[in-house]
């Protein structure tokens, strides 16, 4: 495990300014891959470190929000279903702080371009919606990069028990229940 980050970070270094670039385009892409935020802002973190991932993946992010916001103004049908979301999720007539945006942002389970659309409906124009934009994805940049810091100051075998855990909590909080069709379950036994 040591080796391979090593030689990713060799790499890097290498290629010198096309590992950012691609690094960033990839942040632009990830939501045609259904790729969490988090996973490539942790990426960041293995491969840049703490300063320089952070630094890629809010300029990734930042481009990924500037983009939607464009995008979804081409695409009012799109913008409706992704006002009815929210409108499902925070209510109707919820006004959301900063703040709580702030942590929206950060929560990894919360949509990262839901976040955008409540960006969106806060502020009058782009420009508003831009610097707001950076703002929210500092949080995001910095804390998803340091669990990738994190984890790449850990040791082998310290990756092995916490991929150990990981695996024991997917085994146990796994759905147990058995869905069977009622034709299925009664069906007659017929002779060999």
């Amino acid at each position: 495990m040591e080796n391979a980050l090593a030689w990713a970070q060799e790499t890097m270094v290498s290629t010198s300014y096309a590992a950012p670039v691609l690094f960033i385009l990839f942040h632009i892409i990830r939501p045609f891959l259904f790729i969490p935020v988090a996973f490539i802002c942790i990426t960041g973190g293995l491969l840049f470190g703490l300063t320089y991932g952070a630094i890629y993946s809010l300029i990734g992010v930042t481009l990924s929000s500037i983009i939607f916001y464009f995008f979804i103004k081409l695409m009012p049908k799109l913008f409706e279903r992704f006002h009815r979301l929210r409108e499902k999720m925070f209510g109707k007539h919820s006004q959301l702080s900063l703040p709580q945006v702030l942590l929206l942002r950060v929560t990894p389970f919360i949509h990262f371009h839901l976040v955008s659309i409540l960006l969106i409906e806060m502020t009058r124009n782009f420009k508003e919606y831009a610097k707001l934009s950076i703002l929210s994805n500092v949080p995001l940049a910095v804390v998803y990069t340091s669990f990738g810091q994190w984890f790449q100051s850990l040791q082998l075998h310290h990756l092995l028990v916490l991929l150990a855990v990981i695996l024991l909590m997917f085994y146990f909080l796994r759905k147990k229940e058995i869905v069977m069709k009622w034709e299925d379950f009664f069906a007659p036994d017929l002779p060999k």
